[in-house]
């Protein structure tokens, strides 16, 4: 068994629940507002922090420079609202991806003191919430580092790190820290900060587009446990 601390950070749209469009209309939704526009956001946002994305939108826009770093305030802040409202109740396509609930069960009853679970994804923390309260999944992480931290995903994954040694009571180099993503941007970033990663084909990437990270999975089973643990 591992002596290492374990920091565990999940990824969220793709690899632990598919929120069925509800964080793209809501972009739509506060981006319409500001605007009137609906060719602002026609990219892919796959592996994007929320911050990145809103960026983009507003230089397509036109937005000043000088008055960007406000601008995209205002637009999360919108944002937040309306994504509120979309899942007030969820769409029907909204749905936990395979194996989750089962993975973090396996997790908590394994884990110990030396085990710590959180997000690391480029939503802005109030929107990863938002987005998995519906499956009473906004609780099961305690911590994170979030598109709110930081644009730059590597970035807001370090922050995450260390929230979780902090939590761990460890300093960061003695923890093993392993992301769990879909996209090659959490595998990238994962290994810009030091960190392993588990990457799972839920997303819109395919198994052999992930091939980079140290494990890759089709979904994610209760199985898993063992391995993030380094057990």
């Amino acid at each position: 068994m591992s002596e290492r601390a374990q920091i565990l950070l999940f990824d969220l749209d793709g690899t632990l629940i598919s929120a069925g469009g509800a964080g793209r209309s809501a972009m739509q939704g506060a981006i319409d507002e500001m605007f009137g526009r609906d060719d602002l956001l026609d990219f892919d946002f796959s592996g994007r922090t929320d911050r990145a994305i809103a960026r983009a939108a507003l230089h397509k826009a036109g937005v000043d420079a000088d008055e960007i770093e406000a601008a995209i305030g205002r637009f999360l802040d919108r944002y937040v609202e309306v994504l509120a409202a979309a899942l007030d109740p969820p769409p029907e396509r909204y749905r936990v991806l395979p194996g989750v609930l089962a993975l973090l069960d396996a997790l908590e009853s394994a884990g110990g003191a030396g085990v710590a679970l959180g997000l690391g994804t480029g939503n802005i923390e109030a929107g990863a919430r938002i987005k998995l309260s519906p499956a009473g999944l906004a609780n099961r992480f305690a911590f994170g580092g979030f598109g709110s931290d930081a644009e730059d995903r590597a970035a807001l994954l370090e922050i995450g790190a260390r929230r979780g040694a902090a939590r761990l009571g460890v300093p960061r180099e003695r923890c093993r820290v392993v992301i769990i993503g879909d996209t090659p941007l959490d595998i990238a970033a994962a290994h810009a900060i030091g960190a392993e990663c588990l990457a799972v084909s839920t997303g819109n990437f395919a198994a052999e587009t992930l091939r980079d990270a140290e494990r890759v999975v089709e979904t994610l089973d209760a199985s898993l446990w063992q391995w993030l643990l380094d057990r």
